[in-house]
């Protein structure tokens, strides 16, 4: 089952959220990546994807995360696994700050309605009407492989990403 998060003082308004554990299905979602495209997670079945939900695009810790999983892309690529980043804003939003940070993946705008897709990942702070500051690696054939909630005003790095590729190329090739 999902397994309650409760937060503390670095989470006011007593936030709490019940993210999507291991095994779970992930739900399948239509996003906008720029103001006239958008993006399917089914799009991406038969190999893995990592979701970066973050709170919003500026603030300085998401900028550092999602420059840091830019950098990392080669790495990710490694295990064929596609990057996503989503948050609450919107897709003209996304597209000056990719822009400007030189990212080279989507950005997706969980915008209308607001933060229906991370609701469905239990990972929306609906006191402030952002996502956490989550992520997620869904195997290809489309369940939550891991999941990791960081206090929002933490990057949570990469090495739980890769971890998580790692052990999932792992279960694959002991199939």
């Amino acid at each position: 089952m999902n397994k309650e998060i409760k937060y503390n003082e670095m989470y006011p308004k007593g936030c709490r959220t019940t993210a999507l554990e291991a095994g779970v299905a992930a739900p399948d979602f239509s996003l906008r990546s720029t103001p006239d495209q958008s993006v399917k997670l089914s799009e991406f079945r038969g190999r893995p994807v990592i979701l970066a939900f973050y709170p919003a695009d500026w603030s300085p810790v998401c900028g550092d995360q999602m420059s840091l999983y830019n950098e990392m892309l080669g790495e990710f690529q490694e295990f064929d696994a596609e990057l996503i980043g989503i948050s609450v804003d919107g897709a003209w939003c996304h597209a000056a700050f990719s822009k400007e940070r030189k990212l080279h993946f989507p950005l997706l705008a969980d915008f209308e309605p607001k933060g229906a897709v991370a609701q469905s990942y239990g990972v929306y702070r609906r006191g402030d009407g952002v996502s956490e500051r989550a992520l997620f690696v869904i195997h290809p054939e489309g369940n939550v492989h891991w999941s990791y909630v960081s206090p929002v005003g933490v990057n949570p790095g990469a090495a739980g990403i890769l971890s998580a590729l790692e052990t999932l190329q792992s279960k694959e090739a002991a199939k």
